[in-house]
């Protein structure tokens, strides 16, 4: 792109500064500049204006060129997903990823390593996991490729309802031998299998071994109805592992929740303790490699906001992977050019909605008799689980019928990749959609003793026909009574042979004398068992109904915190109505990220937020050069009193004096300005111009009579401001390697913290102000630390790095401070600490987007309290009110929230937010299948 390459050009007239100096000055990461110069894709205009002003260019000159690059490229970009965008993707959706993907499968390879190195010591493995937690991919794409270059002979496949004979079907193909008759030789004894490996591997070299790969292992229990063929099954593959001339090894995978099952076969129960792997939550680096290199492999680029969201909504939720990639390839679907952007993936409907919203749509396309089938079809889909989650049901093709209609359902749901189909038959792509189409949740809940009703008669529909339609199988006496109830309001949900199957079975208990003689008994029968049916079902409603709400819930309330920035009204309201629908903690932060008192803004980032003394005023100082002033009295409605215009860069630091009469403001301009706030008029009294590059920050002692400040030239400055008019420098720190970020005075004054890019925080003894002296330097942060505070008693200092990380520190003696568990929630930097007045909250917040709070009445077990995800960029700062009732929260998204920190009042409180009711149609939307309920008056 001509664009980038003359950027490129401009920072080498600059004398070529390194990207790390130029995100000093500019208040944007290495990584951001880096790629508004790489050319992958337009840069934002205000990371554009930031990298010019960091290489002196013409800001004017480089704006009008901008506007007319994002002209052009918008005309161009793609907006619709079709066929062809999704043509050669490197994501693959719901699916697995297959050995031949393996080239674009990332992000597993410690699970892998651990597997293949278990694999060397063990004979048989077996690998648990999470529906959803990737297992399939794992086996199919990370361990199959890595045994078949090890030169391993492999035998993969999936067991469904007969697993001997789809063993049966995968090694007669290799051997050249007939499914039947390796199927006799497995059924003949035990070392069946064993003799079958042994003869396929013949004439191969003494140390070649075969290795049987059994993915989604929990069919076994879940779709094996024949106890004998499962126990035979199982005993062959123990045997053809264990015994002591075999050259076969065996891995299992299987869903976590199955764990129990294989405790009733003593020889998995052996291979447990020795031979188990676990398929946990990824990292939030695992997640950025499965998320980005894909992209990278097709020479394409993944927008770091993207991949920032997308890791930060992902990391440690359990069975969210076939959500990631679902939305990831709908992203691609979405794609600007060669780059995967923010805006796409709103627009599939972010990590939680998308693959709803592709189901709903699909669904919605379909005319009544089509939805109907459709319904019916998923019923089929679905197998119950009993004390498990239910699970995918592949559906053999000779039951599906000639209905012209159910083939459109059938083309509609396979062109969206949520069934996939072959020859033989049909299944639902990933378990993953059964837990996140609420529609889909609400039919098997709704009709839950329905579709087992239904099972049972397709399976008796199979043995009649497997017998030659013998009478002896037909239904009678209560059995076919059950049935013949239940077609009455299902008749379309047969297909023809079942239909067959339940007239064979009317004609001959009609013919039969026996009916009247048993009638009275059968009605005892019928009333018992109804009675019996009425105990299990309310109580599998109950449990029903909770999963259902629960995962809806969150659905819902992901959809709601993403939606305030452009529909706050709704966003509230959908809060709110998945707060009440299951409340939990991810529905309550939902619920609070769409809650704020009041929102101000910037014409471009915020960066310093401060509150005065008193706290009626607030202090906000910007990208965009400017410091303002708000009266927040009340903070539902903050009203602007002044704009302070004297700095000529971005504002860093703001911050009152402790009586509230004076203003300090520091900015890239090298500069700090003290501003008389007493004064109606806002004048400036002092400039102080001793720092030779930008200063970052800027407090004030405790008593208001010393300032310090700190900047990039490595420095921390000292200042008598007992007359802000004529401030006079005490003394100056040096000695810094780095730049410094931060400066934080003790409540007592007579201790000063100091951070910065040396991933270290110094303290220092200022008691004598002229003299101070180095008391401790505290190490533990892998990275630059942005913020570091006081705790109100003095005893605890919190800091916050680029390392993740927000780290506690006992200072009750700070020659000798301890250092205290971290708190590792955030996913991204963290670039701002505040403790609460009555120093039992902590505030603290970064570049994932999230303002967390924790209870730090114990610093040594601080726990979470509320995360709140309403900003759309990186958080710079927190602030608690002087009585701790009011947090403000300024973002990069050029916003300062201001929140009411008591929660309970806030959610009492949500309607107040809502000027206008949600619609019908906006209720259906997000939350089909539910009365309409709005739970906010018009």
């Amino acid at each position: 792109m001509e664009f980038a390459a003359d950027l490129r050009l401009l920072r080498t007239k600059a004398g070529t500064p390194s990207y790390r100096e130029m995100g000093r000055a500019a208040h944007y990461s290495a990584t951001t500049l880096s790629e508004a110069a790489g050319g992958r894709k337009l840069p934002s205009r205000a990371v554009t204006l930031a990298f010019v002003r960091a290489c002196g260019g013409d800001e004017a000159d480089w704006e009008q060129r901008w506007h007319a690059v994002a002209v052009e490229l918008n005309g161009k970009s793609a907006t619709t997903p079709s066929d062809e965008n999704v043509t050669g993707a490197p994501y693959v959706g719901l699916r697995a990823f297959g050995p031949d993907d393996a080239n674009l499968f990332f992000g597993r390879e410690r699970l892998v390593d651990e597997i293949i190195s278990k694999l060397d010591r063990e004979r048989m493995v077996l690998l648990f996991g999470a529906s959803g937690s990737g297992k399939s991919s794992v086996m199919r794409a990370g361990v199959v490729p890595a045994l078949t270059a090890a030169g391993d002979t492999v035998l993969l496949f999936t067991p469904g309802a007969r697993p001997i004979e789809r063993c049966s079907v995968r090694l007669g193909s290799m051997l050249g031998m007939t499914a039947g008759a390796v199927m006799d030789e497995c059924l003949r004894d035990d070392r069946g299998l064993h003799r079958l490996v042994a003869q396929a591997l013949d004439g191969c070299d003494d140390d070649a071994t075969m290795v049987i790969v059994v993915d989604q292992f929990e069919e076994v229990f879940a779709l094996c109805e024949d106890e004998d063929e499962r126990a035979k099954f199982i005993k062959a593959l123990t045997t053809a592992a264990s015994t002591p001339d075999s050259r076969c090894r065996v891995v299992l995978g299987m869903r976590s929740d199955f764990f129990t099952h294989c405790s009733a076969y003593p020889a998995l129960l052996d291979a447990m303790p020795d031979g188990q792997v676990v398929a946990g939550a990824m990292s939030a680096e695992e997640l950025r490699r499965a998320v980005a290199e894909p992209a990278r492999r097709m020479k394409c680029t993944v927008e770091s906001a993207l991949v920032a969201d997308l890791v930060a909504q992902a990391y440690g939720r359990p069975g969210v992977l076939p959500l990631v990639s679902h939305v990831l390839l709908q992203v691609w679907a979405r794609r600007s050019g060669n780059r995967l952007t923010v805006s796409g993936f709103q627009a599939a409907g972010g990590l939680d909605g998308a693959l709803s919203r592709t189901a709903e749509d699909v669904f919605t396309g379909l005319d009544k008799a089509q939805q109907q089938l459709a319904r019916a079809l998923f019923g089929r889909l679905v197998a119950l689980g009993k004390g498990t989650e239910d699970t995918k049901r592949r559906l053999d093709i000779t039951e599906l019928g000639d209905d012209p209609d159910l083939a459109v359902v059938l083309e509609a749901f396979t062109a969206a990749r949520l069934l996939t189909r072959d020859q033989d038959g049909v299944e639902i792509t990933h378990e993953a959609l059964i837990r996140a189409w609420p529609r889909l949740h609400g039919w098997l809940h709704d009709d839950r003793e329905s579709l087992r009703l239904h099972r049972q008669l397709t399976d008796a529909t199979d043995a009649w026909e497997s017998v030659g339609r013998d009478a002896d199988a037909l239904y009678r006496g209560t059995r076919l009574a059950l049935t013949l109830d239940w077609t009455s309001t299902h008749d379309t949900a047969l297909s023809p042979r079942e239909h067959q199957f339940v007239e064979a079975s009317r004609s001959a208990e009609v013919r039969s004398s026996r009916r009247l003689r048993r009638l009275v008994v059968l009605l005892s029968v019928l009333s018992l068992l109804a009675v019996t049916a009425t105990v299990f079902a309310v109580r599998a409603e109950r449990n029903a109904t909770a999963q259902r709400n629960a995962i809806r819930a969150q659905v819902v309330a992901g959809e709601a915190a993403a939606l305030y920035p452009t529909n706050p009204d709704l966003a509230v309201q959908l809060g709110l109505a998945a707060y009440r629908l299951a409340p939990s903690t991810h529905t309550r932060d939902g619920l609070l990220s769409t809650l704020p008192l009041s929102v101000v803004r910037h014409a471009s980032e915020v960066i310093a937020v401060a509150l005065s003394s008193d706290g009626r005023t607030m202090a906000t100082g910007s990208d965009d050069h400017t410091v303002r002033l708000w009266t927040i009295a009340d903070p539902r409605a903050p009203v602007q009193l002044a704009t302070l215009t004297g700095h000529t860069q971005p504002v860093y630091s703001v911050g009152f004096s402790p009586d509230g009469r004076t203003l300090a403001t520091s900015s890239f301009d090298r500069t700090v300005r003290l501003w008389d706030v007493a004064d109606p008029q806002h004048q400036m009294m002092a400039t102080l111009t001793s720092h030779t590059e930008a200063v970052a920050a800027v407090a004030f002692s405790p008593d208001g009579r010393t300032l310090a400040t700190a900047g990039h030239d490595r420095t921390v400055r000292l200042w008598d401001v007992a007359d802000p008019r004529k401030p006079a420098e005490l003394t100056t720190f040096t000695g810094y390697a780095e730049a410094l970020y931060e400066i934080a005075f003790s409540a007592d004054g007579r201790t000063l913290a100091i951070a910065g890019d040396e991933a270290v925080v110094q303290l220092w003894n200022i008691v004598d102000r002229r003299h101070p002296s180095a008391l401790a330097t505290l190490t533990g942060h892998d990275q630059g630390v942005h913020a570091v505070t006081f705790s109100p008693d003095g005893r605890t200092l919190a800091t916050a790095s680029d390392d993740r990380t927000v780290r506690l520190w006992d200072v009750t003696d700070p020659r000798r401070p301890i250092a205290l568990p971290p708190l590792t929630a955030h996913n991204d930097g963290v670039y701002t600490v505040a403790f609460s007045p009555d120093g039992r909250t902590l505030a603290t917040a970064g570049d994932d987007r999230t303002v967390r709070l924790w209870d730090v009445t114990d610093p040594h077990r601080a726990t979470g309290l509320v995360t709140l995800s309403s900003h759309t960029d990186a958080v710079e700062v927190v602030v608690f009110s002087p009585d701790g009732r009011t947090l403000a929260t300024g973002s990069w998204d050029s916003t300062v929230q201001l929140l009411d920190t008591d929660f309970e009042q806030t959610i009492a409180r949500a309607c107040d937010h809502v000027q206008t009711a949600i619609t019908r149609a906006e209720w259906d939307s997000y939350l089909p299948g539910l009365p309409y309920e709005p739970p906010c008056p018009g």
